[in-house]
């Protein structure tokens, strides 16, 4: 019986460091795991800093004008929706300060701009192209 060639996982629990390790070579995969590592981080530090300061998701929902469910949202990992203005107010409420940094991909390739969208936009047309492409349900 003819065995057919499998790729070796990493030695690793890391999802997302996985898939950049199976996606070297596919531009768009490794930018949608770089996207959801991104969104990750942001629920993450939430849920972070919250937890730090005693509160739990109703109270921090109270002091933000919201409710419990929304931050629920937030602090989960999929969640793509995270707006700037929301983390404004997360981050005053908690005491802290909200910093964005624009980092260059990895690949060769020169980034294009798609000029005049907002970044929700992107994100969505972004989605939308990977769904397309059968790489996200």
């Amino acid at each position: 019986m003819k065995r057919r060639a499998t790729k070796t996982i990493p030695p690793t629990a890391d999802a997302l460091a996985i898939l950049e390790g199976w996606s070297k070579d596919d531009p768009q995969m490794q930018a949608m795991v770089a996207e959801e590592r991104s969104n990750a981080a942001v629920a993450r530090q939430i849920y972070e800093l919250r937890t730090a300061r005693g509160l739990t998701q109703k109270q921090l929902a109270e002091l933000i004008g919201t409710k419990q469910p929304v931050i629920a949202r937030l602090e989960d990992a999929d969640y793509e929706g995270h707006s700037l203005a929301m983390l404004y107010r997360i981050a005053a409420s908690l005491g802290c300060s909200v910093s964005v940094t624009f980092v260059p991909r990895r690949s060769g390739r020169k980034n294009r701009t798609d000029k005049g969208l907002l970044p929700s936009v992107r994100r969505h047309e972004s989605k939308e192209r990977r769904r397309a492409s059968g790489h996200i349900g």
